[in-house]
Formats: structure tokens, C-alpha cells, sequence
């Protein structure tokens, strides 16, 4: 059984990421092995929790990929590890729209019977504060608020109302955590700076952030909070192809006959300060699948790894290092001699304007007839896609659910072939299938369809093209 607390706030911007990752990094330096988890399909948090632990930041997504991988998915991350927190996503009951509880915070609370730790902004409130958490506390019978930390208090006398107003609501106060600039993290259009982009001045403001939990959190209180979970009946999530295959985020799962082995596939996955949005459960099931996982840098290769006969591409922020990328035309250009070879190539978001022609005016790799540019339209939502056409993460006709984030527009929006039909918000087709090249904006997370990893390195497999 693994120790376990899940940290909640009202809502976005009461500093979740910042008391998450200060726990994390606290108990990590006490010599505990802190497992880190975020609700959702977050990817930015998770490089914050894997500096303050050590290990993989893994997301817990009950929409992309059912709720009945959420508690094998903690299970494997936290597999030998002596604590796990996980950080929330926006307010503790907001999850997927018009899906009432899925894919909340609260729903995944009770999947993984974790007691929730409830981060309050306190900087404008005093007796109120009572009233907010007596609300959230008593909203859902199932979800356990175990205590209340309480961030941004101003004064002494401060803390000294919100403490007396909460002495009656009958949840404890936890932590009382005062403005400390020093653990702020830099934000701009799609949320905070990656790790990957500020390693110094990462690694700074998570010690800041773990400095200010041990001085103004009950740190006994918390572990023995997380150590009243109760067991979880959950048998961990194994990295293996044929599960679920194309699911749609349902159910739990079931294993077929493992894929038949050929020779060891080289497939290339891009990485670096340009391309940091990843699952770390991607690589294992392309692992799994019977590839060698190698991760190059666009920023700073000017060629693909040897070998390589697959090319992923995820997302990140290309166009914040746009002329960058453009300068390695060497990159650029093996890149698209790949793709014109028909070797599978699969490009999310980041990837997908990596692929155009152009991006803000910068040339890019050119496989694909279309150009990008920043907008200051923000896309963000959870997606029910349809394949379109046959291509070689999926055949016509399956069903995959995923998520779009970007501040970014392409023209055209999809190709003669298009990789996905939405249906939600509207219904519209977008992103781009040609040869053995799939590029769309939205992102999927494979161990909700783990059938996508086996088809991919199976296109893989017939040997190196570059």
C-alpha cells in the first residue's frame, strides 16, 4: 500500500502546483521515495514534479484514458515508492464539460480512495474562508477532505481569523503558507515555463517551494494523513501492446496475445527545451512494442539518430524558438526526406508545425502544404476524435478520445486526407494523413489505446530509412 494525498484548491491560481511541488520536494529530501502524479492532461507540471522527486511525473487522465486505468496507472508509477502525491487539476469538482464529475480532480480523489488536502487562496478572505471550505467539504460525501492549507496570508493577525473561522468548520488546518515571491513561476501563453527551458532557475524555485513547506506545513500531519489511505485494490498498469485496443476511455483493462517481435525498429522521439510534452507511458509502450526509444534535440541535432525508421514529434513550444529550429536546416531536411521515404512519422500540436511549411514567417520542414502562425485565440479541450483515413496510428473509423491546447492557428486547418473528426465543441475535421505521416493538434494519450504504439512500430518495423 502506498501512502497517498491529493492536493485540491477551489479553483485555478490558488497555488496547487506550487504547495504540490513543495510537498513533493520536502518529503523527497527527508529520504522518502515520493511518487509524483497530476489529474489531467497537463504536461508542464509533471517536468516540476519529476525535479522535485526524481522520477517520472505521470499524468492521472480518466477521460483520455478511461477511469478504469486511473488507479493501475498511480499504481504502476508509485510501484516501491513510500509516498505519492497528486496535484489537481483546476477547481477540486470542475472536470470535462458537460460530463458532470468525469475526469475531476474529485473523481480521481475517489478512484484512488486518497484524502484530499485542500489548497485555499486566503488573500482576500478571513471568516469567509470557513463558509468556502464547508462547501467544498461537504459538496461530496465520497470525497474525504482531510485538512486545509492555507496560502498567501498576509499578517500574523491574518492567520490568526482564518484559523479561529476554521476551528469550527471541522476540517484541520494543515499549513499556513505566507506571499513568498522567491517560489513564483514564470507564466505566458499556454500556463508556466517549462522546467526544460529555466533548468537553473528551476531547480531554485522548487527548493524555495520545499523551503516554504517545511517552515509553514504540519509536515507529520500531512504524511499521516496520506498514510490513512486505505488499501487500493489495483493491480499496476503494464506497458504492453494489444489492450483496449481504440477504447474511447472506457472500461478497465484486458490483455491479448503480445504482438509478434521482429527486428528492433529505431524510432526517434523529438525532445529538448522546443518539444517537451510528453507521456512518459508513450515511450514504454513503443518499449513494449519492440522499438528503441531514442530522443534527439531539433534545437541542437543536425541529424536524426542512426538507424531511425519511425519519427515521433510531440508537442511543446516551437513557436518560441521558431528561428532556432529554422537555422538547422540539416534537421529540417532529413526530417522531410524521412517523411517522402514513407516511414511513419507522428506529429502532436508541436510536432504538426514543426511539419508546415512555416511557422510565423520561419521555414520549417515543409512535409506538409500548410502554414502556422501564433494567434491570440486560446484552443483548450478535451476531444472525442474519429480517425478520418487509415494511417498509422489508427485505422478508419476508430475512436480515440483526446485533448487540444495551443495559441496557434494552421491553413489549411486539414489536409485532402484529415487525421481527425471531432465532434466537440463543434464538429469540424482537422490535421493531416499523407504517406506514413500523421500530424494533428490533438493530443492522445496511448495507454488509453495502447493498439497505437503496436501499430505504429509495426510500420516500423520492415527496417532503417535513414
Amino acid at each position: 500500500m502506498v501512502a497517498r494525498l491529493v492536493i485540491a484548491a477551489p479553483s485555478s491560481g490558488a497555488g496547487k502546483t506550487t504547495v504540490a511541488t513543495g510537498l513533493m520536494a520536502a518529503f523527497a529530501g527527508r529520504g522518502l521515495a515520493v511518487s509524483p502524479h497530476k489529474v489531467g492532461p497537463d504536461y508542464i507540471d509533471p517536468g516540476y514534479h519529476a525535479l522535485a522527486t526524481g522520477r517520472p511525473g505521470r499524468n492521472l487522465d480518466a477521460y483520455m484514458c478511461g477511469t478504469g486505468l486511473v488507479a493501475p496507472l498511480f499504481a504502476h508509477g508509485a510501484r516501491g515508492c513510500d509516498l505519492a502525491v497528486v496535484e489537481g487539476v483546476m477547481g477540486l469538482y470542475d472536470g470535462a464539460a458537460d460530463q458532470g464529475e468525469l475526469a475531476s480532480t474529485a473523481q480521481v480523489s475517489k478512484l484512488l480512495k486518497a484524502p484530499v488536502v485542500l489548497v485555499v487562496d486566503a488573500s482576500s478572505q478571513s471568516r469567509s474562508v470557513a463558509a468556502l471550505v464547508h462547501g467544498f467539504a461537504s459538496w461530496d460525501p465520497e470525497v474525504r477532505i482531510g485538512g486545509v492549507i492555507l496560502n498567501k496570508v498576509a499578517t500574523d493577525r491574518h492567520e490568526h481569523l482564518l484559523r479561529e473561522a476554521l476551528g469550527e468548520s471541522g476540517v484541520p488546518v494543515l499549513g499556513v503558507l505566507r506571499r513568498a515571491p522567491a517560489v513564483a513561476t514564470p507564466s505566458r501563453h499556454l500556463g508556466l515555463v517549462p522546467v526544460a527551458e529555466r533548468q537553473a532557475a528551476a531547480v531554485s524555485a522548487v527548493a524555495a517551494q520545499a523551503e516554504q513547506v517545511l517552515a509553514g506545513c504540519d509536515m507529520e500531519a500531512l504524511l499521516a494523513l496520506a498514510r490513512s489511505a486505505p488499501e487500493l485494490h489495483a493491480e499496476p498498469w503494464v506497458a504492453e501492446v494489444g489492450e483496449r485496443p481504440y477504447a474511447g476511455g472506457s472500461g478497465a483493462p484486458t490483455r491479448s496475445a503480445p504482438a509478434e517481435r521482429t527486428p528492433t525498429p529505431v524510432v526517434a522521439v523529438a525532445g529538448g527545451a522546443a518539444f517537451t510534452f510528453s507521456y512518459a507511458e508513450h515511450a514504454e509502450l513503443l518499449t513494449a512494442a519492440g522499438a528503441e526509444v531514442v530522443t534527439f534535440d531539433p534545437l541542437r541535432d543536425e541529424a536524426l539518430p542512426e538507424g531511425t525508421s519511425g519519427l515521433v514529434i510531440g508537442g511543446g513550444f516551437p513557436e518560441m524558438y521558431g528561428s532556432e529550429l529554422s537555422a538547422n536546416e540539416p534537421l529540417r531536411k532529413a526530417v522531410a526526406a524521412l517523411a517522402a521515404s514513407g516511414a511513419p512519422v507522428a506529429a502532436e500540436c508541436a510536432g504538426l508545425l514543426y511539419l508546415a511549411r512555416s511557422l510565423d514567417g520561419n521555414p520549417m520542414c515543409g512535409v506538409l502544404d500548410a502554414d502556422a502562425r501564433m494567434s491570440s485565440r486560446l484552443t483548450l479541450g478535451y476531444r472525442d476524435a474519429v480517425a478520418v483515413s487509415d494511417s498509422v496510428l489508427a485505422p478508419a473509423g476508430a475512436r480515440m478520445r483526446g485533448h487540444e491546447f495551443h495559441r496557434t492557428v494552421i491553413e489549411p486547418g486539414a489536409g485532402a486526407s484529415a487525421a481527425w473528426g471531432l465532434r466537440q465543441p463543434e464538429r469540424r475535421v482537422e490535421g493531416f494523413v499523407q504517406g506514413g505521416v500523421h500530424a494533428s493538434y490533438v493530443h492522445t494519450h496511448w495507454a488509453g489505446a495502447s493498439e497505437v504504439a503496436a501499430r505504429f512500430v509495426g510500420r516500423c518495423a520492415g527496417g532503417p530509412v535513414a
